[in-house]
């Protein structure tokens, strides 16, 4: 059987040998994986040994497109990158959108598999299904935006996935770049490149899109695009972004503030309000099919940092240097690209950062040791510290490895490490807002991080509910529950209208497993897009796509099935229940005069594995769990019978 939508073909290059061959897609492999995030837990949990080193040859990175990417269908731009994570251990994935998968496919692969090490610093020229792997010592050192130019000049109209400075000497969170606007930020996987003497990946194609039944595809792409324009949270998201977010959080306490020392920083609000967002951009950045275009174009054009321009006035930088370090919103934005041309994943530079001060201030790091002073809000001294880790210089020596790990060279910093099974905590403090968002931080397949689990009702207007830990304000309109796609059964034990709450558990389940959905087929988990699309009209365009029948219960199932191998995968190398808890700090001080309940929260996350049919107290997937999903094969533990 042909395949239309797809590609058809995996593309696997061995740089230890230099050598690439074939794969071609099978329907069934569609069908059980679809793309995207799918393709890539199956592909890394059969290609990488049990117990390889994240940083050594055995390793392997994947970058798979989402299903419809390179389509019509509105958002539809996001490509997939896994790997082991150097950062946790675990199965590290990270998520980008912008063209680099279109032009993926336009090439003629739906993935992309790296294994082995190049001898020599290298980068691989992917055009029309021909393949060249090229001496890159004369991009070696160079930083990422330097690369990328010297790359697009090189093959005009091609998409660019480098490295800098932090992925070639090593450190643990160092990202990779897609080209300038967008990023595969977190896990470290820029560190997994960089041990694999890959500089860059270079694609260009021709070859596009052939939807199975075009005129009934592009129906479906209109139809999206009038529910995501529908959502009342659409013009806000077109305006200001992903700072929608900040505001309510740092109203509730619940940003990260100096290390998550406090709730929210007093002066917050006057320095990054949206007048000041307003200040310094001009228009904004849409990734491929995107009708929303979140992204901000920034320009600063006076004072210390005159002249810099770029993409990002966000959530992510603004919170994580901004309030997590203290930084200056201008500071900010340059800590930002300072974090593109090394190519950092901004939500762990900012932890590290903000752990160094901490332990400065704490005299566990001393000026002697450091060689400058350290300081909330001293832009000058953090700037100098990226420095030092991208070069991995000094202190940066140690403060590259991560917080888990540099916090355990030095007597009593762990108490000030902020992380989650390794990965540093991202803006969310979850003592001022329990919620399906914060809670996934827990459940995350990929440890400390917000973006695989939020409630697609989540309504950032309220912090208050009846039962704290185990629910959450629904606070809609009647009209909203009638609008959500999900199955009526499951709707009804998610929310109850009558006390105007959600099940945290429940939610949690059914999110991580549309999230899921979304990063498989390659669509964006922006709230206009989330709230408005659902597995029906997914599975009515995946069908129109490809040709291959798919309803939306057989949609979420491959969801569900790719969700429980990455979390197979976590077991296999070594993940233990008592990982999956926020850092001490959380549960013994308090912001706004809230900390957390540990003996409740273990209960909401022993009801969560229940709802999943995953042990209650070991949260390993059940038989019963593996076989429903055709996952026999694996057992629980993760390991092939």
């Amino acid at each position: 059987m042909e395949l239309t939508g797809y590609a058809g073909n995996i593309l696997e290059i061995d740089l230890s040998t230099s050598s690439h061959r074939l794969i071609k897609l099978s329907p069934q492999f569609c069908r059980d994986y679809l793309g995207g995030i799918g393709f890539n837990a199956r592909i890394v949990y059969d290609g990488v040994p049990v117990g390889a080193d994240p940083l050594g040859e055995d390793n392997i990175l994947v970058f798979s497109a989402g299903t419809m990417v390179g389509s019509t269908f509105p958002t539809a731009s996001r490509t997939e990158a896994s790997a082991k994570s150097p950062m946790t251990g675990l199965f590290g994935t990270s998520n980008s959108g912008m063209f680099f998968g279109a032009q993926l496919k336009n090439a003629g692969f739906d993935s992309l598999v790296l294994k082995g090490k190049a001898e020599a610093p290298v980068y691989l020229h992917i055009e029309d299904g021909t393949v060249e792997i090229k001496d890159a010592a004369g991009v070696w050192g160079k930083d990422s935006w330097e690369t990328i130019d010297i790359m697009k000049k090189r093959y005009p109209g091609c998409e660019v996935a480098s490295i800098g400075p932090a992925g070639e000497n090593l450190v643990r969170f160092a990202c990779i770049e897609n080209s300038y606007f967008d990023a595969w930020a977190r896990t470290g996987l820029g560190a997994v490149m960089g041990s694999k003497k890959l500089k860059a990946v270079v694609v260009r194609g021709n070859r596009g899109v052939k939807p199975s039944n075009a005129e009934k595809f592009i129906e479906l792409s209109w139809k999206a695009r009038k529910l995501i324009e529908s959502s009342p949270f659409f013009a806000p998201f077109k305006s200001y972004g992903s700072m929608n977010a900040a505001m309510p959080y740092g109203n509730f306490k619940a940003l990260n503030a100096h290390n998550f020392s406090q709730g929210c920083l007093p002066d917050w609000k006057e320095n990054f309000a949206r007048s000041k967002v307003e200040q310094y951009t001009r228009g904004h950045i849409a990734c491929q099919s995107c009708i929303i275009a979140c992204a901000h174009w920034v320009e600063i054009k006076e004072g210390k940092y005159k002249g810099l321009h770029m993409k990002d006035m966000e959530v992510t930088p603004t919170t994580s240097y901004g309030s997590g370090c203290g930084m200056s919103l201008e500071g900010s934005v340059k800590a930002c690209e300072m974090s593109q041309r090394y190519g950092f994943d901004m939500v762990s530079a900012g932890g590290v950062v903000a752990m160094a001060i901490e332990l400065y201030n704490r005299g566990i790091l001393d000026r002697d040791y450091v060689g400058y002073e350290l300081a909330f809000g001293d832009d000058d001294a953090i700037l100098h510290l990226m420095d030092d880790i991208a070069h991995r210089r000094g202190v940066g020596e140690v403060l590259a490895e991560g917080v888990m790990r540099a916090a355990r060279k030095f007597e009593g910093a762990e108490s000030s490490a902020m992380h989650v099974k390794g990965l540093e905590i991202p803006m969310i403090d979850p003592r001022g807002r329990t919620s399906t968002w914060s809670f996934g931080i827990l459940t995350n397949i990929r440890g400390g991080d917000h973006l695989r689990c939020r409630n697609p009702v989540e309504n950032l207007r309220y912090n208050e509910n009846k039962h704290r830990f185990g629910k959450e304000r629904f606070g809609f309109d009647p009209k909203m529950y009638d609008a959500l796609d999900m199955p009526e059964s499951l709707k009804a034990k998610a929310i109850d209208l009558e006390n105007d709450t959600t099940d945290i558990a429940v939610m949690s389940y059914w999110a991580e497993n549309l999230i899921n959905l979304f990063n498989s087929l390659g669509v964006c988990i922006r709230p206009p897009v989330e709230h408005r699309i659902g597995p029906t009209i997914l599975a009515e365009a995946y069908t129109a796509l490809t040709g291959l029948e798919m309803n939306a219960d057989e949609l979420m199932r491959a969801a569900e099935r790719s969700w429980n191998l990455m979390k197979l995968f976590n077991l296999r190398e070594g993940e233990k229940p008592e990982d999956s808890k926020f850092p001490r700090r959380f549960y013994e001080e308090e912001v706004g005069g809230r900390k957390l309940d540990e003996a409740q929260l273990q209960e909401v996350l022993q009801r969560y594995y229940q709802v999943r049919g995953w042990d209650a107290d070991t949260g390993v997937p059940t038989a019963q769990k593996l076989a429903e999903l055709g996952l026999n094969q694996f057992s629980q533990n993760g390991a092939r019978p």
